[in-house]
């Protein structure tokens, strides 16, 4: 006979459809999270590579001389690259910045050889460069002459001047060598130049997110007309970025040249610039314009650092160098690009 009891039913537990979705769901924030901070994917790589190389070459690679290497390959990529990224932002580019980067040590080298003081040396060269930047941002914007060709006219002229002015002979640069605080702050201490870029990073990345007129070149390179139109000056902000490329250029370079003591007229900033071009695409900066992260150029740089020192340290040619970093910024750019499809598509949505 059926009892009259109540019977006891069990609450159904989660079945694997809930805890697919709940996998489903922390896959998509996870993957949010690396659609809209592009700097995690260029770390989560440099990590993978620091990793990897720690394995394989121990403490050689982990050693202070080491990683003082990989960082004083990656500061003047890095210092170029941050501003690069203002340029980039408003679908512009400077391809005179490396240039200028070897320009600025040898403007000061002159400029105190004549018989200025080091220090006023120092910042006349500075003002040079800035004057040099000027001239650019106003040639594209007033001529309407496209940055990728004024600036390669103007890297080809601060070659000359240099090959001119130096009648081919190398130069030993003042405060190498030395051990004041003067030395060591402006390079002769191994890591001086990457602290000095770090800073330069912080206060870019500052200004790009927190001010006024980071706010006017992330319109401007959104949309030019719209900027314009509201309001913007976007010729001015325009010769700015210009001015500040090719300040820290030539900033970084002159500590870089009192890192290494010499300068050499036949050194060709052609190479800077790729570089530090690569290192903004690997750190998430479009080139189409619209966006760029000022902290992950930097990071690209460090990328490109430890790839150079490590492939080094485990025995492999520094020729094979230049494949690894073009592989890296094709899988970069294709990573960006289906970011931007898929933030485009979320939003259509």
């Amino acid at each position: 006979m059926p009892s009259d009891a109540p019977t006891s039913a069990a609450a159904p537990e989660d079945g694997p459809p809930e805890r697919q979705r709940e996998a489903l769901t922390a896959g998509r924030r996870v993957l949010r999270l690396f659609l809209y901070q592009r700097e995690l994917t260029p770390i989560v790589i440099t990590i993978a590579l620091f990793a990897y190389f720690t394995i394989r070459a121990g403490s050689e690679f982990t050693g202070s001389l080491s990683l003082s290497s990989a960082a004083g390959f990656a500061g003047p990529i890095g210092a170029i690259a941050i501003g690069e990224v203002l340029l980039l932002v408003l679908a512009e580019i400077d391809l005179s910045a490396g240039q200028v980067f070897l320009f600025c040590p040898w403007m000061m080298y002159w400029l105190h050889n004549g018989g200025l003081p080091l220090v006023l040396a120092i910042l006349i060269a500075l003002l040079i460069v800035c004057i040099v930047g000027a001239i650019n941002g106003l040639i594209t914007v007033l001529l309407n002459v496209p940055s990728f060709v004024t600036t390669l006219a103007m890297n080809f002229i601060l070659l000359g001047v240099v090959l001119v002015g130096s009648n081919d002979a190398a130069a030993t640069i003042p405060l190498s060598g030395g051990s004041s605080f003067a030395s060591h702050l402006m390079g002769t201490w191994k890591w001086s130049e990457i602290l000095w870029v770090i800073v330069m990073t912080g206060l870019l990345a500052v200004m790009l997110t927190r001010t006024r007129f980071g706010v006017r070149i992330i319109a401007a390179g959104g949309n030019l007309v719209g900027a314009s139109e509201a309001g913007v000056p976007t010729r001015r902000v325009k010769v700015w970025c210009f001015v500040l490329c090719s300040f820290l250029a030539g900033l970084v370079g002159i500590i870089d040249a009192v890192k290494y003591g010499t300068l050499d007229p036949g050194n060709i900033g052609v190479d800077y610039i790729l570089y530090a071009i690569g290192a903004c695409v690997i750190g998430g900066t479009a080139l189409t314009g619209g966006r760029g992260t000022v902290v992950g150029a930097f990071i690209g740089a460090i990328l490109i650092g430890i790839l150079e020192d490590g492939l080094t340290l485990i025995g492999i040619s520094t020729n094979d160098l230049f494949i690894y970093i073009g592989v890296i910024i094709i899988v970069a750019m294709a990573v960006n690009v289906q970011f931007d499809r898929l933030i485009a598509r979320s939003r259509g949505g």
